[in-house]
């Protein structure tokens, strides 16, 4: 079979052909949920919380279909009693209100049992519900993230084309969705202080003692916008530990977990970690040139071998870059 090539890239699957654009998403989830049933079952039960009974008879996928009076919609899903309108975001935040409310009407036309509309974009569920909405007049609104989507696609059943189509889906949607895989050994080096956040309790107590840290949530300042898998921590000058990160939650109260805290609720929320026992490095690793509070990425067996943190960082931006 010829090879084919585009722009001198190779192409190996259909989603090769779609570009990074949102629209390209869009497309790629509808022709993924077209061409494949077992997909398209679970998806549905994910947005119904199983209170559909996802009988796929007569069900029709539509892409961008536009009305004059409500707009464009990125995908909808109609059957009998059934009417999902799933409007996808490239990058973290969610659909705005405005734009959901276009899309009322159309639910008035089907007149459907359960309409339902689908957000979708990077952001987790959890900050899609305290960042979001959940209805616009009276039609619920569930969000279904893109490492959602990327966890559905390791259907258990289907046939063996379908199993190969999800196989190219997630390969697609890692190359233009940030989604952090439990099998990535890159660390997320941090810098800790010796100063107290809460009476009588220091950042660096936090991590040695109680084995918890916490940063903002939502990828504001340029934290991760979901959980690394693994941590790294720098205080006098050198690596003292990584971490793997065992669990997390989403906090406004760091009262409960915290008894130095106040008992208040925070603006904005946090990612909390909770972490496993420590990896101390063999020998000494200094920052190197690293500045201050300065956050970088390195893979973990770079970490433990390199002379410095910012030697471990540059060789493993090589190193990723070959791949």
């Amino acid at each position: 079979m010829p090879n084919l090539f585009l722009h001198n890239r190779p192409v190996k699957s259909i989603f090769n052909l779609l570009g990074e654009a949102e629209n390209d998403l869009t497309f790629s989830l509808g022709w993924a949920l077209s061409s494949s049933p077992w997909l398209l079952r679970n998806f549905l039960k994910m947005a119904t919380q199983n209170k559909h009974n996802c009988n796929l008879d007569g069900v029709v996928i539509f892409l961008q279909e536009f009305r004059q009076k409500s707009g464009i919609t990125d995908i909808e899903i109609r059957g009998e009693n059934l009417h999902v309108i799933i409007e996808a975001k490239r990058g973290w935040n969610p659909p705005s209100v405005h734009q959901l409310k276009k899309y009322v009407p159309r639910f008035r036309e089907t007149k459907a049992v359960a309409p339902l509309i689908v957000s979708m974009s990077e952001c987790s569920e959890h900050y899609a519900r305290i960042y979001g909405v959940n209805e616009v007049e009276g039609i619920p609104i569930r969000h279904i993230s893109w490492k959602d989507v990327n966890t559905l696609s390791y259907i258990k059943g289907g046939t063996h084309a379908e199993k190969r189509l999800m196989q190219e889906l997630r390969n697609y949607l890692a190359t233009i969705v940030n989604m952090q895989q439990q099998e990535s050994n890159w660390v997320y080096v941090v810098s800790l202080s010796h100063s107290e956040w809460a009476t009588g309790l220091t950042y660096i107590q936090t991590v040695e003692k109680r084995r918890r840290y916490f940063h903002p949530y939502g990828g504001a300042g340029g934290w991760p916008k979901e959980p690394p898998n693994y941590i790294g921590f720098r205080y006098d000058g050198a690596l003292q530990s990584i971490h793997h990160i065992e669990s997390w939650e989403v906090i406004k109260n760091f009262h409960p977990h915290f008894h130095e805290s106040p008992d208040w609720q925070e603006k904005n929320p946090s990612f909390l970690y909770k972490l496993g026992p420590p990896i101390r490095p063999s020998h000494e690793v200094k920052s190197g040139k690293i500045v201050r509070s300065l956050r970088v990425w390195a893979m973990l067996d770079l970490l433990l071998t390199s002379d410095t943190i910012s030697d471990a960082r540059d060789a493993s931006d090589k190193r990723s870059a070959k791949i």
